[in-house]
């Protein structure tokens, strides 16, 4: 009687150890993703010298008082929704060369991260990328920038209408409001041309938490800002 107590608290004792071990490795791994993500972002900031004190000081005044326009102090991103087997994507693709086209943000979700150029599975692993032939951020017309559902757009899922999304470009900073999310097919290709006003299109796959390749695509679309 007394060798199965001692079993079962070395069993206990194993198993308590196993559990702490694993939540160290989950904190590194965050840890990790965070410092990546900041790495990347700040190598977008150190190729953006054309924004100053002055041209920062020059936007908040048209836009309003109290709104960060400045690069330097960039909002946190959210990753805790983020799937398992993305995250570990993330990490084993990030140090491959990719050149930053914009930064994306969108305050209500603290969303930010970098517009790479593309949708092939390195560059959808490193940020969020422009869809070949819609137009490039800084240009007009409309911009097609697609994500990852279980990755950085995770969060459109509580997106709202009215909502602002920011690219910040070597010429500035666009501020799009938007007007009309939509859940349509893969081949739903309408959602990309051009419209009335310049405007942003966000692409993920839908519905969010579909186990295995998801049927749909869930669509944001906003307008710039008068």
């Amino acid at each position: 009687m007394k060798a199965g107590s001692k079993a079962i608290r070395i069993v206990e004792h194993g198993l308590f150890l196993l559990g702490l071990l694993l939540l160290a490795m989950f904190a590194l791994a965050h840890i990790h993703k965070f410092i990546m993500l900041r790495a990347e972002m700040a190598k977008f900031e150190a190729s953006q010298s054309w924004f100053t004190k002055e041209s920062a000081a020059g936007l908040e005044a048209i836009d309003g008082a109290n709104y960060n326009t400045g690069l330097s102090q960039p909002r946190k991103t959210e990753y805790s929704s983020w799937g398992n087997q993305r995250t570990k994507l993330y990490q084993a693709n990030f140090g491959k060369p990719l050149e930053s086209l914009a930064l994306l943000r969108i305050p209500a979700l603290h969303l930010e991260v970098p517009v790479l150029d593309g949708t092939d599975e390195v560059t959808l692993n490193r940020g969020v990328g422009r869809i070949a032939g819609t137009s490039l951020p800084g240009q007009g017309g409309n911009i097609g920038i697609a994500g990852h559902r279980d990755g950085f757009f995770r969060g459109l899922k509580d997106i709202r209408v009215g909502d602002a999304i920011e690219l910040v470009t070597v010429s500035g900073r666009d501020v799009f409001v938007v007007d009309r999310i939509r859940v349509t097919s893969p081949a739903d290709v309408d959602v990309l041309q051009p419209r009335t006003k310049d405007s942003v299109t966000l692409v993920t796959c839908y519905p969010f938490y579909f186990v295995g390749p998801a049927p749909r695509r869930y669509v944001v679309q906003a307008s710039l800002k008068e």
